[in-house]
C-alpha cells in the first residue's frame, strides 16, 4: 500500500453498527414514550376528578398513538385518523350494548362486526398492526362493563378526548424533524413504512380467509368459555384474535406459544401487583408504564412484550369493571390457553389444507 493511500478507519464498522442500534432504539423510545404520554395524562386527570372508572375509556381512546408507527407523517396522517375513528367506533358500539343489555346474540353479532370490519380496514389502509386486535379489545371491555344510561356520552367523551390528545401526539413529531432535516442534524431515524391505500384488499382472498379463521376462532373460543363458566369470555376472544396470523402471513405456531407462556408470566407479574390493593395511583403508573415497555419490546420479542401487555390489559380491565383479583388471574390464564389452543388448532389445519392443495397428484 502506497503512503498516500487512505488508511482504513478501524472505528467504522463498530460505529456504523452502533449507530444502527442506537437509531433502532431512537425510534422505539419515540413510539413507547408517546404511547406512555398519551395514557398518562388523560388517566391523572381522571384521578384528578375521581372518575378512575372512565379508565378503561381512555386507555382505549389513548391506544390511537399506538398507529403511525414508523410511518412519514403525510402517511401517518391517515393511518392514525382511520385507527382513532376504529377504536372510537368500537368503544361506541360496547358501550351501547353494555346500556341496552344487549343479549348474547348481539353482543356475537357486534363482536363479529368488529372483527370483519377491523380487518378490512386495517388490510385496505394499511394499518399497524394489521389485525383489529385493538379494536376487539376496547369493544369487549365496554361492552362488558356497566354503564349507567345517564353516562352514556359522559364516557364517550373522555375517549374522544384521549384519542384527540393521542393522536395530537402522534403528529407532534412532523415539525420538529421537518426542522431536523432541513438543519441536517441527522438527529432523528428515516422513518421508513410505506403502507399504501388498498382497496382491492376487500376482495382478497387472503383477507378473506383471516377473516374466517377469526370468526371461526372466537366463536369456538367464546362459546367454549360460556359453557364451562369462565366468568370473563371476552379474554378467550381477544386470545383467538391476538394470536390468529395477520392476512398472508405465515401460520406459524410460535406466536401463539409466545402468546400462552407470556401471558402466564405476565399474570404473576400482575398477581404481584394486584394482590396487595395498591391505591388507584399505583394502578395508573402500572398501566403506563406497561404501555412503555409493552411498544420497546413488542417488535423485538412477543412473549417479552407480554409481560407488560398482560398487566396493561389486566389493570385497564380491573379498574373498569373490578372483580376479585385472584378470579381475574385464573380466569386470564385459563382463557388465554383456551384462545391460543384454538387458534393453534385453526393454524394448523388451514396449513394442513393449503399443503394439500398445493401437494402433487398421485400417481
Amino acid at each position: 500500500m502506497s503512503a498516500g493511500a487512505k488508511q482504513p478507519d478501524e472505528t467504522s464498522k463498530p460505529e456504523s453498527l452502533l449507530d444502527r442500534v442506537k437509531n433502532l432504539r431512537r425510534l422505539d423510545f419515540e413510539v413507547a414514550t408517546r404511547a406512555a404520554l398519551a395514557t398518562a395524562v388523560p388517566l391523572i386527570i381522571l384521578v384528578a376528578l375521581g372518575r378512575i372508572d372512565w379508565a378503561a375509556y381512555a386507555s382505549f381512546g389513548a391506544m390511537t398513538a399506538l398507529y403511525g408507527r414508523g410511518e412519514p407523517y403525510r402517511i401517518r396522517l391517515r393511518t392514525v385518523s382511520v385507527g382513532a375513528l376504529g377504536l372510537l367506533v368500537s368503544i361506541a358500539l360496547g358501550i351501547g350494548m353494555s346500556v341496552s343489555g344487549a343479549s348474547l346474540l348481539v353482543l356475537t353479532l357486534g363482536l363479529l362486526l368488529v372483527i370483519v370490519a377491523g380487518l378490512l380496514l386495517a388490510a385496505a389502509v394499511g394499518l399497524f398492526p394489521p389485525t383489529p386486535i385493538f379494536f376487539v379489545f376496547a369493544y369487549a371491555v365496554c361492552a362488558q362493563a356497566p354503564t349507567p344510561p345517564a353516562e352514556i356520552w359522559s364516557r364517550m367523551l373522555v375517549a374522544v378526548i384521549a384519542a384527540a390528545f393521542a393522536w395530537t401526539l402522534t403528529m407532534s413529531g412532523w415539525l420538529i424533524r421537518r426542522a431536523a432535516v432541513d438543519a441536517r442534524t441527522g438527529t432523528f431515524k428515516t422513518l421508513p413504512r410505506q403502507p399504501q391505500v388498498r382497496v382491492a384488499a376487500v376482495v382478497d382472498a387472503r383477507v378473506w380467509l383471516a377473516i374466517v379463521q377469526n370468526v371461526v376462532g372466537v366463536l369456538i373460543a367464546g362459546g367454549l368459555a360460556i359453557a364451562v363458566g369462565i366468568g370473563h369470555p371476552y379474554w378467550a376472544v381477544v386470545s383467538v384474535v391476538a394470536v390468529m396470523p395477520p392476512p398472508g402471513a405465515a401460520h406459524t405456531i410460535s406466536r401463539a406459544m409466545h402468546r400462552i407462556i407470556g401471558t402466564a408470566a405476565g399474570v404473576v407479574v400482575t398477581g404481584l401487583i394486584l394482590l396487595p390493593g395498591p391505591p388507584v395511583g399505583v394502578l395508573v403508573a402500572v398501566i403506563v408504564i406497561a404501555q412503555f415497555g409493552a411498544e420497546i419490546l413488542v417488535g423485538r420479542h412477543y412473549g417479552a412484550a407480554l409481560l407488560f401487555v398482560t398487566p396493561l390489559a389486566l389493570t385497564v380491565a380491573h379498574l373498569a369493571s373490578p372483580v376479585t383479583v385472584p378470579t381475574l388471574l385464573v380466569d386470564r390464564v385459563v382463557e388465554t390457553a383456551l384462545g391460543g389452543g384454538i387458534a393453534i388448532a385453526i393454524v394448523l389445519i388451514t396449513r394442513a389444507v393449503a399443503n394439500r392443495r398445493n401437494a402433487p397428484d398421485a400417481v
